[in-house]
């Protein structure tokens, strides 16, 4: 049996991006976001910000760019690993994505973690949300 609550269907989750969910912390109700991407034959599942600035989203919506298999923020160019969160260039190398615990079952992913519950798939409607930066923006280039 799945271990917490269906997300989203495997075949959703994106090979060449992300896919935005929200998720609430069940103590607090708070609104967080979250990307699922592709991890090798699984998938990962990392809160929508970046180390470096965490007001600064990796997906504002249009999905998480993706670059040499790498997650990409938009904003100063900072590269995570997708299957284990790790910054491998900019200015937080060596800091992890904070993870959403997942797993994978019957064909769907399934949330793993007693904290938090499955809201939507979609950006956070929390109006705590409304400080994070969410446009793409960039300092760097491609």
């Amino acid at each position: 049996m799945p271990p917490g609550e269906r997300i989203a269907d495997l075949d959703a989750v994106p090979d060449d991006s992300s896919l935005l969910i929200t998720v609430a912390d069940r103590e607090s109700g708070e609104e967080r976001e979250a990307i699922l991407v592709r991890a090798g034959d699984g998938v990962a599942a990392w809160f929508n910000y970046c180390q470096h600035w965490r007001d600064v989203n990796l997906d504002t919506g249009d999905g998480a760019v993706l670059r040499d298999g790498e997650l990409v923020c938009k904003r100063h160019g900072a590269t995570f690993e997708r299957d284990s969160g790790e910054c491998t260039f900019g200015p937080c190398e060596g800091a992890v994505l904070d993870e959403l615990p997942v797993e994978l079952a019957d064909g769907g992913v399934f949330l793993d973690a007693d904290g938090y519950e499955f809201v939507r798939v979609g950006a956070s409607e929390d109006d705590a949300d409304d400080d994070i930066h969410k446009s793409t923006e960039s300092r760097i280039g491609f």
